[in-house]
């Protein structure tokens, strides 16, 4: 396996630094057997020799930060749990992936299962926890039942159950798919979703790791943050620090998404370009160049073409401007139509607003009403400043990040494409053909000449 020590040398084998996909290429991927193979649970062995704090420190240490959005460290997030309060210590993994354009965790947990078991083995370990869920996205149920195998394979193997190897660990992990909302995610409508009730952001503080879920300490972590545990655990954190940047080290999974050549999960150290990713992966699609990109997902500012030199990491991405979230890379060349794309996203937030705070509820209601007539040609240009008006009363002032993402693609979009807003109005409608920016349009075109 080849990891990436130098992230500008522009050769894909010094770029990309396959651990967690390292081998989804090969057959059964997913079963304990091919895991084990790779040395898989080694690091978790690694693991028990440690004493929990010291597990915390370690992984502190590699500089981990979570791979669900924010960012923040994921050591740091494992020392908040109190220890001797004498309360029951849960573990959530956040398998809930349902933002535009990520797609990670889903392939991750399809091709390679055991990462994240035993990542969450690791994780209960050091935060002293005999009980952990994973909360999975409903629909995907071809992933539910592959995970549920794998969870089925770890305990037979005596890696999930009674006395964990022989330590004294005992740990139970259950699998509970969720019901198709968007706002469970959110981490707090997460606990409430699990614990049955109507998934809706709680009031904070408390926070989870203080009265979590069923008002016990609580860690949630993101699948990525988790599957990349046994691995630093496995290798060492200073061969986790050699790559990437000092402030955030380490490899994660890119999702190339859009109007390009080779869509797809491509995995390199943090800092790595989008022109570097495009590159290596064949470039926008024949004949098209790129008009705009999101960084993190539909949640994030979006990018133009002047920023394809921006380090792809939370610090450089951050300065532009806008965040890394879940590195989901939607490229879109100059046949997509930003007003249409940017209602799209909009219709999306204001379908899945849980309706619990005023400025979400209504605001996003009132920005789909906007985009609609200013995409159908309807809008007036006094619609533009009152598009940013509401997106301005939204951010920042919302119960949960749902209303910051809706209100994020608003004011980039405006800030960068405004003119193309003015079109749609001076024009009386849309100026793009939407059946250009389809992935087949170029063939047709072809067949019918």
């Amino acid at each position: 396996m080849t990891v990436a020590t130098e992230i500008k040398d522009p050769s894909p084998e010094k770029l990309l630094a396959p651990v967690l996909s390292a081998f989804w290429d090969e057959d059964r991927s997913w079963t304990l057997d091919v895991y084990q193979r790779h040395e898989g649970y080694e690091g978790l062995r690694k693991a028990l020799a440690m004493t929990p704090d010291d597990l915390i420190a370690y992984v502190k240490d590699s500089g981990l930060r979570g791979r669900g959005g924010a960012g923040f460290p994921t050591g740091m997030k494992w020392q908040f749990i109190p220890q001797g309060d004498g309360k029951p210590h849960y573990l959530v993994v956040n398998a809930d992936e349902s933002e535009p354009g990520t797609c990670k965790d889903i392939p991750l947990l399809f091709a390679n299962p055991h990462s994240l078991i035993e990542g969450i083995v690791i994780a209960c370990y050091a935060i002293r926890s005999s009980h952990a869920f994973i909360y999975l996205r409903g629909e995907v149920v071809p992933v539910l039942r592959r995970l549920h195998s794998a969870v089925r394979e770890a305990y037979a193997a005596g890696y999930l159950g009674k006395n964990i190897l022989g330590s004294g660990l005992d740990l139970e992990l259950t699998v509970h798919a969720g019901a198709g909302a968007y706002i469970c995610g959110e981490e707090t409508a997460l606990l409430d979703s699990l614990e049955g009730r109507r998934g809706q952001p709680r009031l904070r503080p408390p926070f989870p790791a203080v009265a979590g879920l069923y008002a016990c300490p609580t860690v949630v972590n993101n699948v990525e943050s988790i599957a990349s545990v046994p691995a630093i655990l496995k290798n060492g954190k200073e061969w986790f620090r050699s790559m990437g940047s000092e402030k955030s080290p380490g490899f994660t999974l890119y999702s190339l998404s859009g109007h390009v050549a080779s869509p797809g999960q491509y995995e390199a150290p943090l800092g790595i370009t989008l022109r570097q990713l495009l590159d290596m992966s064949g470039g926008m699609r024949p004949g098209h160049r790129l008009k705009f990109w999101t960084p993190g997902g539909s949640s994030t500012p979006m990018f133009t073409d002047e920023h394809l030199d921006v380090p792809l990491d939370y610090e450089g991405v951050g300065a532009a401007g806008s965040m890394l979230g879940t590195k989901a890379l939607q490229c879109f060349d100059e046949t997509t139509c930003v007003v249409r794309a940017v209602t799209r996203w909009t219709e999306f937030y204001a379908h899945e607003s849980c309706g619990k705070c005023t400025p979400c509820r209504e605001g996003t209601y009132w920005l789909v009403q906007l985009l609609r007539d200013i995409e159908a040609g309807k809008g007036a240009m006094s619609d533009l400043d009152k598009l940013n008006d509401i997106a301005d009363n939204i951010n920042g002032k919302s119960f949960c990040a749902l209303g910051d993402g809706a209100a994020s693609p608003i004011f980039s979009s405006l800030k960068y494409f405004r003119e193309e807003y003015e079109e749609h109005i001076t024009g009386r409608g849309c100026p793009f053909d939407p059946a250009r920016s389809t992935a087949w349009a170029d063939h047709r075109t072809e067949v019918n000449a």
